[in-house]
């Protein structure tokens, strides 16, 4: 593997990692809006179309998550000893000890 791979591979869990805190908080305010509009006796029809948007939303969260391990197995299968002191490998490891304490 070459260096480029490695930093590849460390900015796809980077991205995947955003993406899933995005569809979070995506979840959250969308949560936010029905209380609202149920709180406003909004129209119901108004309200079903919002829920059905959060459920949406929440379905991508499994599939991220799978999706943010799988990257970050990747990352770690790649990780390689030659490139030992490459501010790519430092990177990749910053990382994969983020995730490590975040689990």
């Amino acid at each position: 593997m070459t260096v480029r791979e490695l930093k590849i591979k460390t900015n796809v869990v980077k991205r995947i990692a955003k993406e899933g805190v995005a569809y979070e908080k995506e979840a959250e305010a969308q949560q936010k809006r029905i209380d609202k509009l149920i709180a406003d006796n909004a129209d119901e029809a108004d309200v079903r179309k919002q829920k059905e948007v959060l459920d949406e939303t929440l379905m991508m969260i499994p599939d991220v998550k799978k999706r943010l391990a799988a990257a970050i197995k990747d990352l770690q299968d790649k990780e390689d000893p030659q490139y030992a002191g490459t501010v790519e490998l430092e990177e990749a490891q910053k990382v994969l000890a983020e995730f490590d304490n975040s689990q």
